[in-house]
């Protein structure tokens, strides 16, 4: 693999405009995937291409809140400025593939079936998430249900080698490799974990409102004589009467025996899809959960 010059990233842009259908990116942490995705985007806008972008970085998205997989269509440079906004998200409920892979997956498929109908080039981002079984078995489920007519590998070590060779040896997909921009900056964990606790905080500014919920709205559906105070804090996807993510919320049982959601999209809200995940609304910092040991205590 040769060294990263603007000449060799720019010339893989060029071929990548060139195709139609789905572009993944793949790179661990820091390797500088959304800051190919923009460059890839803005080249498509400026050459008039119609063009799809799925966020499935679940802890640092560019589009949408974390835990959630975003869409956003973009044909014009007031849709890249602002990218933050979704035009459709897809919940998740955790900010790690780690126990919802599943989840994970589904959730770009479908995400990338409804990016396909409105525009003919997909550009996936997704999560760092790239060696060991957890990272080895999410790209390889997600490039073969997406079926991407590329995918861009960005090097920063060999970290990359096993999961290429592996989806080369059973997927035959095409990869394009390219090593990582030496200008892009390493963040450390304490940075990251402050991105995410200020992209929660963003998530839940005002104006947000409580309110009342059944514990019969939920997916998964609860046991019978459940008690609701075990879900105080627990991250939820507000689901709209046609499925449709509207954003996130967080349960509140500290008021006498009733349950109610904290959330800034509760006009449409149909459903309630519980995450995996408890969030402090003062603190704004997350924890794991296991649902079934939260639900049946297994």
């Amino acid at each position: 693999m040769e060294p990263f010059t603007d000449d060799t990233s720019t010339a893989l842009r060029h071929r990548l405009l060139g195709l139609k259908g789905v572009v993944m990116l793949l790179g661990s942490s820091d390797t500088g995937k959304t800051t190919f995705a923009r460059k890839l985007l803005a080249e498509g806008v400026a050459a008039g291409r119609s063009i799809a972008f799925v966020d499935a970085d679940l802890a640092r998205p560019t589009v949408g809140p974390p835990t959630c997989v975003g869409i956003k269509l973009v044909s014009s440079r007031t849709d890249l400025d602002m990218l933050h906004e979704a035009d459709g998200l897809r919940f998740v409920g955790s900010t790690s593939p780690q126990g919802v892979i599943v989840n994970h997956v589904v959730a770009v498929a479908t995400a990338v079936e409804s990016a396909r109908r409105r525009a003919d080039l997909v550009i996936i981002d997704t999560t760092s998430e790239v060696t060991g079984v957890v990272g080895q078995t999410l790209k390889y489920h997600l490039v073969e249900l997406v079926q991407p007519t590329a995918v861009v590998a960005i090097h920063r070590g060999g970290e990359l080698d096993p999961l290429e060779g592996m989806l080369s040896r059973f997927l035959s997909v095409r990869i394009e490799i390219i090593d990582t921009d030496p200008s892009i900056p390493v963040s450390s964990p304490l940075d990251r974990q402050a991105e995410l606790v200020k992209a929660f905080q963003d998530e839940f500014a005002s104006p947000v409102e409580k309110w009342r919920v059944a514990p019969t709205v939920f997916a998964p559906t609860l046991p019978e004589g459940f008690p609701v105070s075990r879900l105080h804090g627990m991250l939820v996807g507000v689901q709209d009467p046609n499925a449709r993510c509207l954003g996130l919320g967080a349960l509140d049982a500290s008021e006498d025996d009733s349950l109610r959601v904290v959330t800034s999209v509760g006009e449409e809200m149909r459903g309630l899809r519980l995450g995996s995940m408890r969030i402090d609304l003062e603190t704004f910092k997350t924890s794991r959960v296991r649902l079934r040991q939260l639900m049946f205590g297994v």
